[in-house]
């Protein structure tokens, strides 16, 4: 007994001194790889980079700009489905265990005994301090480490806490080139086109399989490896009791199912204006915050109004384009001994001016060309195997002048587009040289709705509408007559029109400006001048103003910064953006109320804070916390006044007259409120229009990139000025016929509209109503010169003098 005793003590003494050896070996152990672990708390303040966003004004999403693909969700917003197909994935034991999974480690030692595959046996919680805290090195060290630490996540933060990490961190591939997916809730949206919230259980397991290795599953290039291990998570689903064993059969069955995300609905009309987003939110808050800091950018963008505007640009830039003949072919391939689909696939095209497509003649007899289409490429990247064919017959030629065997060869490779219903049959068509841009903004709070910066962005980035510096030559004329008006001009004032010679000083050459007809009429009104766009009589009237007051005019209208005060600037001779005028005129059109142009109504953080917003107007009554009987609530607009609102009415009002009687008459069939101006430069290199309904302000240029001349008969009106019309038929189309708001204190006279004096009682032809300013209404008795003889002066000449100059 006293033998079996001393054996005990004997093993206790030992059993002792090895818990002591042990503990001090574990607790070195601890201390040792411990010292220079990452601080694990940094996860409370962890903001992982977020994709920014870019939405339309309807809500539709234009853009999205990130390093890593990632939409974080918080884990009460994450579905059950894709939580239990990620446990049931990587880790089945998550809330049971603290950190490190015993039983995960033994059933990873005996399948790697019994079959010789490598499985591991990491938790969430340790791929969490792995990814966030730790390097992939794959080492003895830094397993240990990774356990350690996630034993004090564990210790110090909630599941649920630790598993909205991992499943917002977790990469899962890459399905769309230079698209690297972030987390659960991108990784929906790139692979299968849908909200997270969408997802199905086939297709939630499908994600879940990527964490293991993401080109180890892809679905093109490892389809059946995707499939079986899909169908293996779907089994460990219903093992875990998370979906029925019905439910498994059912989703075991369903194929794949990928269908990435390529691209927006809105994308390739708006890109120009995305870009114009992305540079502004750059500048304003730098790359890494665009790019990481999880942005909501509402944009000012009106789908519907930007494929208008986009189409009547495009149709615009084509008819000029076509009415100076085919050009030749985009490319030439030999398709001798080659697949013509392989041929054709190789020449790189323009994907953002659907519905056009490339093709390469294949043969032309019978009077037509026969033709195969570029070959679509399949989502994987390859060059699908389908072939296309179609026939280019006598009428789709048409417009070159030529048969379809004069115009093309085999071998030629051009864009074509398929004629509506024509089964099978397509119309030649080729990239426009010339180029321009249209702008559509509201000229009250300056939210642009469209914008335009040329024919193609894939062709090239550079937006006319921003960033192309050109002359507006005579759509500058309404800033000098408003100068005019705004100084004791009236709309019947009388300046002639007639030659000018301006001296330019000791050694310089004298300036002889002309009419765009060449061509002089004597006096005539104010409104006479910028209805027919007279040259001569914008040079006389602001040699009158005086050159340093206009271009303080410019500036107040934001048309340039520092204009040159010289008489040909009166002329529109200086350099301006489309943006700038269309700003300018919005101003007119609204009274003469400053406003600021914008592309974004405002922007959100990735918590939902406002950290900017356009419109910054004050709102009298809206914190009222319930209405009791008080006045609706008003918002003030203290917006600075650049032009007085009577001359802007006046102003507003000569422009319908330009519609009406003048240079855009071409707007009259739309039959609603409009006013504008055209303007063409010198020899005909620049073309615009710009005008606006009492609601919606537009402005179109066209012209070279390196500037050249459109022709001799190339003018704002026959160009651009139809582009307007196309894109206002549909705009305002919908629009009740608003007359513009005629302001307190205007009195509208009667008046012959061609010497603006007084119409008489019994006249009725050729009478206008006219815009007076209180105390300069015309007078009753007048004498009005035949329009065929040389104008006779006025009764009121003398006082028209005095009151704006005669000349």
């Amino acid at each position: 007994m006293r033998f079996i005793l001393r054996f005990f003590g004997f093993l206790f003494s030992v059993g002792a001194m090895l818990f002591v050896l042990l503990s001090a070996a574990g607790a070195y152990f601890y201390y040792t790889y411990s010292q220079d672990l990452p601080d694990h708390a940094a996860l409370a303040n962890y903001e992982p980079p977020v994709m920014s966003r870019v939405h339309a004004a309807d809500g539709s999403l234009l853009a999205e700009y990130a390093n890593e693909r990632r939409l974080y969700l918080p884990i009460q917003a994450m579905p059950k489905i894709v939580v239990a197909a990620f446990l049931s994935a990587e880790d089945k034991n998550f809330y049971k265990h603290g950190g490190i999974d015993p039983e995960g480690v033994v059933r990873a030692i005996l399948t790697n005994a019994k079959s010789g595959k490598k499985q591991g046996a990491s938790t969430i919680t340790q791929q969490v301090a792995k990814n966030f805290l730790l390097t992939n090195e794959q080492t003895f060290d830094r397993k240990i480490k990774e356990a350690l630490i996630a034993l004090r996540i564990e210790s110090t933060y909630s599941k649920d806490k630790i598993l909205e990490l991992y499943l917002n961190e977790i990469f899962l591939g890459t399905i769309v080139p230079g698209r690297n997916l972030h987390g659960v809730a991108a990784a929906a949206l790139d692979y299968f086109g849908k909200s997270v919230h969408e997802l199905t259980i086939n297709e939630a397991a499908y994600l879940a399989a990527l964490p293991k290795g993401p080109n180890n599953y892809h679905p093109y290039r490892q389809t059946q490896k995707a499939l079986d291990r899909r169908n293996e998570i779907i089994g460990l689903m219903a093992q875990n009791g998370y979906i029925t064993k019905e439910e498994g059969e059912g989703a075991r069955k369903m194929p794949l199912g990928v269908n990435p995300r390529v691209a927006f609905a809105n994308a390739a009309n708006a890109n120009y204006f995305t870009e114009e987003v992305r540079r502004e939110i750059t500048e304003r808050y730098g790359e890494k915050k665009l790019y990481e800091g999880g942005l909501s950018v509402r944009a000012t963008l009106d789908p519907k109004m930007q494929a208008w505007a986009r189409k009547a640009l495009v149709d615009g830039l084509i008819r000029y384009d076509q009415s100076h003949g085919w050009r030749g072919a985009q490319a030439k391939v030999d398709l001798v001994g080659r697949d013509w689909g392989l041929a054709v696939a190789e020449v790189p095209g323009l994907g953002d001016v659907q519905p056009w497509r490339l093709a390469v003649v294949l043969s032309t007899t019978g009077g037509a060309a026969q033709i195969g289409l570029q070959p679509r490429r399949e989502a994987s990247g390859q060059v699908s195997k389908d072939r296309e064919t179609g026939t280019i017959a006598a009428d789709g030629t048409r417009w070159t002048g030529r048969s379809p065997a004069a115009a093309l060869n085999p071998g030629d490779v051009v864009y074509v587009e398929a004629i509506d219903g024509g089964r099978g049959q397509y119309r030649l068509r080729q990239r426009p040289e010339i180029s321009g841009a249209i702008v559509a903004m509201d000229p009250y709070t300056g939210r642009v709705h469209a914008m335009v910066g040329g024919f193609s962005y894939d062709e090239s980035q550079f937006n006319r509408a921003t960033q192309a510096q050109r002359q507006p030559g005579s759509s500058f004329k309404p800033i000098v007559y408003s100068a005019a008006l705004d100084n004791g001009y009236t709309p019947s004032s009388i300046v002639q029109d007639s030659p000018i010679t301006i001296e330019a000083g000791p050694g310089q050459e004298a300036w002889t400006p002309s009419n765009y007809d060449g061509k002089s009429g004597g006096p005539h009104t104010l409104r006479y001048g910028i209805e027919h766009s007279k040259n001569l009589m914008t040079v006389r009237l602001a040699k009158d103003v005086g050159m340093p007051l206009i271009a303080e005019y410019a500036r107040r209208f934001g048309v340039y910064d520092d204009m040159l005060p010289v008489l040909p600037m009166s002329l529109g001779a200086g350099e301006t953006t489309v943006m700038r005028m269309v700003t300018a005129y919005s101003m007119l059109a609204n009274g003469g109320r400053r406003i600021r142009p914008t592309l974004i109504d405002r922007i959100q953080d990735r918590v939902g804070e406002t950290i900017y917003k356009h419109d910054n107007r004050k709102c009298l009554g809206c914190d009222a916390e319930k209405w009791s009987g008080q006045d609706e609530p008003k918002l003030v607009d203290d917006s600075e006044q650049v032009l007085d609102p009577l001359t802007a009415y006046q102003m507003t009002s000569i422009m319908e007259g330009v519609v009406q009687r003048g240079t855009a008459t071409i707007l009259k069939q739309i039959g609603k409120p409009l006013a504008g101006k055209t303007g063409t430069t010198n020899d005909a290199k620049d073309a615009w229009f710009v005008g606006f309904s009492p609601d919606l302000a537009v402005g179109v240029y066209l012209g070279f990139d390196k500037p050249r001349s459109l022709g001799d008969r190339a003018t704002g009106g026959g160009l651009s000025a139809p582009i307007a019309l196309d894109f206002l038929k549909q705009a305002l189309k919908d629009k009740p016929p608003t007359p513009f708001r005629v302001p307190p204190g205007i009195k509208l006279i009667r008046v012959n509209v061609a010497s603006g004096m007084r119409a008489g009682s019994g006249e009725g032809a050729g009478t206008i109503l006219e815009a007076f300013k209180p105390g300069t209404a015309p007078p009753d008795a007048y004498v009005a010169a035949p329009s065929a003889a040389p104008a006779a002066v006025p009764a009121d000449a003398d006082r028209a003098a005095q009151a704006g100059g005669l000349y």
